[in-house]
């Protein structure tokens, strides 16, 4: 598992659902930037959780609300972005990011699964009504400077007792 004390996570690119403006030709497809992962994390302290899938209920009533309330405390920690990442198209996790009204959390959609499956977290979740398809499991982690620090992954995509804002913020 990718994630193990000092790993580097694999090379992927994810979309940042941030919409912005479509200047000339080679402008992204949609307004979506995306980004290599191994960018956005070089030379930076990144708290990344991920989650099963957007508009689902303990991805939005629990795990991204337990971040977003302690955005300036891992500020105060040196962490420069907290990001999460889900197996949604752009669109959808634009939307999302929206309906949440969180401050302070930057949303990226892994599209074509390349990260999550890079990180071997990928989850049949056709049996827990998350599906059909591959999701993401659950967890949250600290990469600093492209090594992956403390991490916590879920059992299940319906649990929420690890891989929490309040158990990653103590972990720093």
């Amino acid at each position: 598992f990718w994630s193990s004390y000092g790993g580097v996570p694999p090379d992927a690119r994810a979309e940042r659902v941030e919409r912005r403006r479509r200047r000339g030709r080679h402008a992204p497809r949609a307004g979506f930037a995306g980004i290599s992962l191994q960018k956005l994390f070089a030379g930076r302290k990144v708290v990344l959780f991920a989650l099963p899938g957007a508009f689902t209920g303990v991805c939005e009533k629990g795990h991204v609300p337990s971040f977003a309330k302690l955005v300036s405390d891992f500020e105060a920690k040196g962490v420069d972005e907290v990001a999460c990442i889900s197996i949604n198209d752009p669109y959808c996790m634009n939307g999302w990011a929206k309906a949440m009204g969180t401050a302070g959390i930057s949303f990226y959609a892994d599209a074509d699964e390349s990260f999550t499956r890079a990180v071997s977290e990928t989850r049949d979740c056709t049996a827990d009504a998350l599906g059909p398809g591959v999701r993401s499991n659950r967890y949250a982690c600290v990469v600093e400077d492209g090594v992956v620090g403390a991490c916590f992954v879920e059992a299940g995509p319906g649990d929420l007792t690890v891989s929490d804002g309040a158990t990653l913020l103590e972990a720093l």
